[in-house]
């Protein structure tokens, strides 16, 4: 299997034909200027060092080393494989708060680090905790948007994260209740799975209905465990304003944060605490783990160092090659017949 790692760059293949197109342009621009100083042949004895063939041969060994440099940075890769190998986990779908309260404050003091920053790393360091198990991600504000189905790829999964803000949404708000019923949908249908979702929110829940849906999810065997982020005190959620001109004012609703995770059979952690991850990890653990099969591709070997080489030789051979005539090659035309016989009449001397 041969395969490139970014084939895009191949595109600039394109750059050869229309380099060539410009060379014979400029070729044919050279002869007709030369035929105003009259015959070909008889102005070619007043440049006897000038080389017909050597121009044309130096243009080709620049394209092919500029072929391979091309191929060089699209990276080619031989030898990818897929392998099938068996995993022991659980699936954990994590429904991440983006609305616009995010971006207030998680502690009291109007310019700490914002909720949404704070969920970032959270999120990031619960990812590299997870293992051998499946993970996926929702978003919502005032509306629900699965952003990355379940995949044991967490490389992939982390990539998300600085991408994630309330521009995601465009109906805001904080539908906890469509979030929790998402990550339901998202699931395998597999039923030995053992599942949870982590919901990671301020709790300022306008949509209502949040904890009926913790209880379908227990119902399903779903455990949902729920981080909250920001203060009982609130604080000001820069910004924005209320109708009259005041400050929004936004809290921690602790006591509904609390009241999900008891309907959904998991656990309540302050995203401040420092065991915040090591309490959600530990309420993970008690789910027992599956087994799944996941489908890995190794990296193929790195081909690009031979077509560095090559390039490297071309150019090195480019230097070397000069414009005018070679000494030994001097008397010498290579398409006429009378030019190779007066050849040899010049070796005879």
């Amino acid at each position: 299997m041969f395969d490139f790692a970014y084939p895009s760059y191949l595109y600039l293949l394109a750059l050869v034909p229309l380099l060539a197109l410009l060379y014979l342009a400029a070729r044919a621009s050279r002869r007709a200027k030369l035929r105003r100083f009259g015959r070909a042949d008889v102005v070619a004895h007043l440049m006897p060092d000038a080389s017909r063939y050597t121009p044309a041969i130096k243009f080709t060994l620049a394209m092919l080393a500029l072929i391979a440099m091309i191929i060089m940075v699209a990276r080619p890769r031989a030898g990818a494989k897929e392998q099938t190998e068996m995993s022991s986990g659980i699936e954990v779908m994590i429904a991440f708060d983006v609305s616009n309260s995010m971006l207030a404050s998680s502690t009291d003091r109007p310019d700490g680090i914002s909720r949404l920053d704070r969920a970032r790393l959270l999120l990031e360091k619960l990812i590299d905790r997870l293992d051998n198990d499946k993970v996926g991600l929702v978003i919502f504000a005032g509306q629900a948007k699965m952003q990355l189905p379940l995949t044991s790829d967490f490389y992939t999964a982390k990539m998300y994260l600085n991408e994630l803000n309330p521009s995601l949404i465009t109906y805001q708000g904080t539908d906890m209740s469509g979030a929790i019923k998402m990550a339901m949908n998202g699931f395998s249908p597999a039923e030995d799975m053992h599942k949870a979702i982590i919901l990671i929110t301020d709790a300022e829940d306008h949509e209502g209905a949040a904890i009926d849906a913790a209880k379908l999810a227990a119902e399903n065997g779903i455990q949902i465990d729920v981080i909250g982020l920001g203060t009982p005190n609130g604080t000001v959620l820069p910004g924005f304003s209320t109708p009259e001109g005041g400050p929004v004012i936004t809290k921690l609703n602790v006591a509904l944060a609390e009241d999900i995770a008891k309907a959904g059979d998991g656990i309540y952690v302050n995203g401040a605490s420092s065991s915040a991850l090591g309490d959600v990890e530990n309420q993970l653990d008690k789910l027992q783990k599956s087994e799944f099969a996941s489908v890995t591709y190794s990296a193929g070997a790195e081909q690009f160092p031979t077509f560095a080489f090559f390039a490297f030789v071309l150019l090195i051979i480019d230097i070397f090659i000069v414009n005018r005539k070679i000494s030994w090659l001097r008397g010498i035309n290579f398409f006429t017949k009378e030019g190779t016989a007066a050849a040899g009449k010049e070796d005879k001397k």
